[in-house]
């Protein structure tokens, strides 16, 4: 079961569990992505994946899906707002969304084994003391309440747990998964003006956005702009069947683990920009802007722990990760969805 499954780490994840031979179902309430989507899984693996249209803040819609879907061993859980920004604006809609639905479907999930993996953040860290992170670093106040949520999605996963032998968790820790698949076939695709930089500085490159803001260049770091650990959407998808696979081989060291999932490496927005500037040949239209609400300035992770206890580890580089986002954006833009 894949909760948020037609959004942009959801379906990459589907296409590498149907690589490995997964049974998929996807569960999603289209609020931020296209159905469309599915069309383009079945187009790069050979299979389209089941889906059920439910909105997880209806628990009965929940417990009538896993009535009719018996045979459910694991659940990724997606299924969640994620804009950082948005949330300092409307922290109501990210308790209610990321929050409740998660606890609508633990409870509905009680009482049957499974192995259950979280979408977790980074941001759980706030501002952290010492780079790169590791994963027993200080968690610390959220800066925004999307950190917060993911935060309390922690905590609620972990006591659960603790709590009953049916359920295994890992949380993984995501930096900012950026590209798209090689075949340009699925990528971020987001309803409305972009929350991530990405898909910004794409649509800016090919017209759709008239000009990128950079929001800060004053920060304590080399060239003022805030630094970030972005990783390759199609590695952090690899990450979420090693876990599946870790639980299934009954390796974990407990009921509850945590894992960061990035590259360990830095690169500031304006590091950023110009590589892809430099990879596309696209000068790109940008002004600096003041810095946003909730904006962690910089962090980078320690990623020895995932790479040693699930045997994973990113194998692209910033260019292949820009590249990859350039070609999805060209696709989209000539077979728009």
């Amino acid at each position: 079961m894949v909760t948020g499954g037609t959004g942009y780490i959801g379906a990459h994840t589907v296409v590498e569990l149907q690589n490995n031979g997964y049974e998929v179902v996807i569960v999603d309430n289209l609020s931020n992505s296209d159905i469309k989507i599915l069309t383009q899984i079945e187009t790069i693996t050979g299979k389209k994946p089941a889906f059920v249209k439910l909105d997880l803040r209806d628990k009965s819609s929940i417990i009538e899906f896993l009535k009719q879907h018996t045979d459910i061993s694991g659940v990724i859980h997606f299924a969640a707002s994620k804009s950082v920004s948005e949330s300092v604006k409307n922290p109501l809609l990210y308790y209610d969304n990321n929050i409740s639905t998660l606890v609508n479907l633990l409870n509905s999930l009680t009482g049957k084994p499974v192995n259950f993996v979280f979408s977790s953040s980074c941001t759980v860290y706030g501002e952290p003391d010492t780079l790169p992170v590791t994963e027993q670093a200080e968690i610390k106040k959220a800066e925004s309440p999307y950190g917060n949520t993911k935060q309390i999605g922690e905590e609620i996963l972990k006591e659960t747990a603790n709590a009953t032998d049916d359920l295994k968790v890992i949380a993984l820790r995501y930096f900012n998964p950026v590209g798209a698949h090689q075949s340009a076939l699925i990528g971020e695709l987001p309803n409305g003006v972009p929350q991530n930089l990405v898909p910004f500085i794409t649509q800016t490159a090919i017209g759709k956005r008239e000009q990128l803001t950079v929001f800060g260049d004053k920060f304590d770091t080399p060239d003022g702009s805030c630094i970030r650990d972005f990783i390759h959407v199609v590695d952090l998808a690899k990450a979420h069947v090693a876990a599946i696979k870790r639980m299934e081989a009954k390796e974990m060291a407990a009921a509850y683990e945590v894992f960061n999932v990035g590259t360990g490496n830095g690169y500031s927005v304006l590091e950023l920009i110009h590589t892809f500037e430099k990879v596309t040949g696209k000068q790109l239209n940008y002004r600096v802007g003041p810095p946003r609400d909730g904006d962690i300035v910089k962090i980078w992770g320690d990623v020895s722990l995932a790479e040693k206890e699930l045997n994973w580890k990113a194998e692209n580089d910033l260019t292949s990760m820009l590249s990859s986002a350039w070609a999805w954006e060209n696709y989209i833009n000539n077979n728009p969805f």
